[in-house]
């Protein structure tokens, strides 16, 4: 978690702005909230995170649409590819549909 927390450091020094954005964040954020506060006593991203399939359905602005489509990565319940596969949706999100965001 240290090293999480030096790297989150170096893409944002500043430490504004942190978004936790993960599919499903009602699970992941759990383990990432604990490990935060259990280990360094605090968590970068505060007390919130933001679900991507939810981002995707008010980007479109249809709450019967999947984000889901457009990963490259296959979702295969390996970590870093599920995780590559969601980075690769947020970031078109943002270049094909315009979501406002820092990557």
């Amino acid at each position: 978690m240290h090293d999480f927390d030096d790297w989150l450091s170096r893409i944002n020094r500043t430490r504004e702005n942190l978004l936790f954005i993960s599919e499903n964040n009602g699970f992941d954020w759990q383990f990432i909230n604990w490990y935060f506060w259990h280990f360094l006593n605090k968590n970068p991203f505060g007390h919130s995170s933001t679900n991507l399939g939810s981002l995707y359905k008010g980007l479109v602005k249809d709450t019967f649409q999947s984000f889901k489509h457009l990963r490259i990565t296959q979702h295969a319940h390996n970590p870093v590819d599920d995780a590559k596969g969601n980075a690769e949706a947020l970031i078109k999100m943002k270049n094909e549909l315009g979501l406002k965001i820092k990557l």
